[in-house]
């Protein structure tokens, strides 16, 4: 099991990564992204901390931190410059919030993230078949999303990744240790937005493949 999207105590999680990584540890996980919410205010706190996690428990862990980072309601001309300096700091992944159907995200924001050096859209509520097509072609994940009412949406997106070929993703958005999905439940999520298991295999096939191509954590620094 691998995910891409959660939250710690960084942000608005419940946990501090140790435990944050030791619970999804004991569920089996290989990986798991945390990717606290980030503005222009605190990207150079969030990264540099994660960081400083990674260094010490990737070496000892069997379940491995990745160091990422969601772009959380943004402005979408400011999503592009945000995304470039999180790579800066060292992010390993980069994820923008997407237009939710149950947040306020300002509209353009799943256009100019899609355009962007990101890595993951999530929870992008009714984005367009142009919009996908636009993920595909930048080789961006689409979240089919575990949290309720982001969740609302998958439907959608899995037909316009289906309708488009882009890739999917499919992510707790965890903020608490009742929060992580287990192989059954993402799976569900799957099914329920209609795909077949063998997209299911798919879509964790292309998750693992993604989180195999970040690139690594400098363990000396």
């Amino acid at each position: 099991m691998i995910d891409l999207h959660s939250h710690s105590f960084f942000s608005d999680g419940a946990l501090v990564p140790a435990e944050h990584v030791r619970r999804v540890e004991t569920l089996g996980y290989s990986a798991i992204a945390i990717t606290d919410h980030a503005d222009s205010s605190n990207i150079s706190i969030l990264i540099p901390a994660l960081l400083r996690a990674a260094q010490d428990m990737n070496p000892i862990n069997r379940t491995q931190l990745i160091v990422g980072v969601e772009l959380t309601h943004v402005p979408p001309p400011l999503i592009a410059p945000l995304a470039k300096k999180s790579r800066e700091l060292g992010a390993q992944l980069v994820v923008v919030h997407g237009e939710s159907p149950v947040e306020p995200v300002a509209p353009g924001t799943n256009r100019a993230a899609v355009e962007a050096d990101i890595d993951l859209l999530a929870h992008p509520g009714f984005i367009t078949e142009e919009e996908a097509r636009l993920a595909a072609k930048n080789n961006i994940l689409l979240e089919l999303s575990g949290r309720k009412g982001h969740s609302l949406t998958n439907g959608h997106v899995a037909k316009m990744a289906e309708r488009t070929g882009a890739k999917l993703a499919i992510n707790a958005d965890a903020h608490a240790p009742g929060d992580f999905l287990t192989q059954e439940m993402a799976e569900r999520v799957a099914l329920g937005a209609g795909l077949s298991r063998e997209r299911y295999l798919q879509i964790r096939h292309d998750m693992a493949v993604l989180a195999d191509q970040l690139r690594p954590i400098n363990l000396t620094a």
